[in-house]
């Protein structure tokens, strides 16, 4: 649950991945395959409390976080990275990676490659409210199965693709205000979304795990330096260092929780 309250308060940060923060506390893979296998009462199990922290991270933290990221910039975004870097020798071992060779070098660089590509698109202008009939229905569904595969996948950050899409102050909004019109057809095509693209997961998971660790591992580098904000001036560096180094050792000791998460 506190791993699950972790991801949903990040969830909501404009360049921070849900999918990146689990991966990087070490649940990622356990949830692709408890939602492949949700029939057993373990996964239900393990999916259900992950959920509940989820709500609870996204409730009652994204809005204090995102304030905080308006207010101080610079010490939020080293946080992050701290963060980040805290996961990098669990994806390391996952990936088994005991020695540098070319693939090693090549599958982070294509994963950098494909998010370098979907910052290139265009942000849509960002509205206020939503509102709502059968088209705009429509557009949440197919804005939730694209959500769901940014949340899924680590790297691609599920605020981002909201503003690109136009609909990240409106769907901020309504999660404040629990406005089920909007809410409702969002988290169907999350659902659908989410189901989809973890069986794709769970198969390349399972068949080529080195490539497939070393691909998300270049998507979690790409959002590092997505979210990389300058070299800090000397009046708040020693800070920003203390935040990085308590972003890194908050995220190692999580992570080094996987086996009993």
């Amino acid at each position: 649950m506190l791993k699950g309250v972790c991801v949903g308060s990040t969830m909501m940060v404009p360049g921070v991945s849900g999918g990146s923060m689990a991966m990087l506390l070490g649940i990622y893979d356990r949830l692709i395959y408890s939602v492949n296998s949700i029939r057993s009462g373990k996964s239900l199990l393990l999916l259900g409390t992950f959920s509940i922290g989820g709500f609870i991270g996204i409730l009652l933290f994204s809005q204090p976080l995102l304030s905080l990221l308006e207010r101080y910039p610079m010490l939020m975004l080293y946080f992050f990275m701290g963060a980040v870097g805290g996961g990098i020798p669990l994806m390391l071992k996952k990936a088994e990676v005991r020695r540098f060779s070319m693939p090693v070098l090549i599958w982070p660089a294509v994963g950098m490659l494909l998010v370098w590509i979907l910052s290139l698109l265009p942000e849509a202008p960002v509205q206020a409210g939503l509102e709502m009939g059968l088209k705009e229905t429509v557009f949440l569904i197919i804005t939730g199965i694209a959500a769901a595969v940014a949340l899924v996948l680590p790297g691609i950050s599920v605020s981002y693709l909201l503003l690109v899409f136009g609909i990240y102050d409106g769907m901020i909004l309504a999660l404040h205000g629990f406005h089920l019109p909007v809410l409702a057809p969002f988290g169907i095509g999350l659902l659908l979304g989410i189901f989809l693209s973890t069986k794709t997961l769970e198969h390349a998971m399972k068949h080529y795990p080195r490539p497939t660790y070393l691909m998300i591992f270049g998507f979690i580098l790409a959002s590092l330096a997505e979210i990389f904000p300058g070299v800090p001036e000397a009046n708040q560096m020693l800070l920003c260092c203390v935040l990085a180094g308590a972003g890194f050792f908050a995220v190692r000791s999580l992570s080094g929780l996987e086996d009993t998460a």
